[in-house]
């Protein structure tokens, strides 16, 4: 399904020059038990509703950015950098490092 992403940077956007990232969640601490690690390298929550998302301009900046997305209804709420301290985040997420994606 196509739709318009708006990058921070370069504006509207086909959703096809994106790579989705995955949900954004805390990253764990260095020396985390492995359980730990693989609960956040491959489990996800999944759920119908509003989630913060990781999302890369490949085709265009080329900079990762974090994206409040319905997945009900694949509407983009609103796109913003990870610095960004003005967007709240939605109450499901977690906060997370700035860096990028997991993985």
């Amino acid at each position: 399904m196509s739709f318009l992403l708006r990058c921070p940077q370069c504006g509207p956007r086909d959703v096809y020059e994106f790579r989705w990232g995955g949900e954004q969640s805390r990253r764990p601490e260095p020396g985390s038990p492995l359980e730990t690690w693989t609960r956040y390298l491959y489990l996800r929550r999944n759920e119908a509703g509003s989630q913060q998302e990781w999302w890369y301009h490949r085709a265009g900046c080329q900079r990762w950015f974090l994206a409040v997305r319905d997945t009900r209804m694949n509407h983009v709420e609103r796109t913003f950098w990870p610095s960004d301290e003005s967007p709240p985040t939605p109450e499901k997420t977690a906060p997370s490092d700035a860096e990028g994606p997991r993985g």
